[in-house]
């Protein structure tokens, strides 16, 4: 098998496994034509099922698909010898049904018992894709396959997600299958690019900038403030000079 498909198929059991409870090993239901196929396409019936479901499995098949198999004649003892290697499940059917009807029969309406049904009939695939938790193989050119979940199955588990989160039944009703576009916002006029204007060039209008500029020019409130400066600035204080004193002293002479 491919990685791909063995990837979805763990998806599709880890699905039937969380959601509606079925563990390993997984009860398989044969049906007569799928044991016919397996002789004739020489395929491990047990082996393949173990491979598709991605884990252990206990094939079974009731007593009227047995019984099925008698009606064709002795060329399908080996598929009856490889019928009889399976587990035997009670249908209770006291005299044979075609083997549609008991598989439908013993799966009921809600698969109680979370079998695997494989088969090969149509209309027994298109009665048990209606029926919730119910996975499907079939094979097709020699090669087995696990069937995607029906509609159904897929409703069943979102409502049961639903309701775990505490939505009521009446709120589910009220929920769009699909979410509905939002309505695309109208662009206005595009204005110019801020990073492509030439900036407004801020020329000084103080005077105090310009070399050689006067007192004259500046405002009256900032000359009045700078003569009070001026009036309240000191005038230096004048140092005194000190005379200089000779380092001898001369007595005078007397003659």
């Amino acid at each position: 098998m491919r990685q791909k498909r063995a990837k979805t198929y763990r998806k599709l059991m880890s699905l039937y496994r969380l959601s509606f409870g079925f563990r390993e090993p997984y009860q398989v239901l044969v049906d007569a034509e799928m044991c016919r196929i397996a002789i004739e396409s020489k395929l491990d019936l047990a082996k393949q099922l173990g491979t598709v479901l991605q884990g252990t499995v206990k094939p079974m098949i009731t007593q009227c698909s047995i019984h099925e198999l008698y009606l064709q004649g002795k060329a399908q003892q080996p598929a009856v010898d490889l019928a009889k290697t399976f587990e035997r499940r009670k249908c209770n059917h006291k005299e044979a049904i075609p083997g549609d009807e008991c598989l439908a029969s013993v799966v009921g309406n809600t698969n109680q018992h979370r079998y695997v049904i494989a088969t090969l009939s149509q209309p027994l695939r298109a009665q048990l894709r209606l029926i919730p938790a119910v996975p499907i193989v079939h094979i097709n050119r020699a090669v087995m396959i696990l069937e995607p979940p029906s509609n159904e199955t897929l409703r069943v588990k979102h409502q049961s997600e639903q309701q775990a989160l505490g939505a009521a039944p009446s709120e589910l009703a009220k929920i769009p299958s699909q979410p509905t576009n939002p309505p695309r916002r109208k662009k206005g006029p595009k204005g110019p690019n801020p990073l492509s204007v030439k900036k407004k060039v801020v020329r000084p209008t103080d005077m105090r900038m310009l070399r050689g500029g006067s007192s004259e020019s500046l405002p009256i409130g900032e000359k009045r403030m700078r003569e009070g400066e001026d009036e309240q600035v000191p005038a230096p204080h004048k140092r005194k000079r000190r005379r200089k004193h000779s380092g001898f002293t001369t007595t005078p002479v007397v003659g």
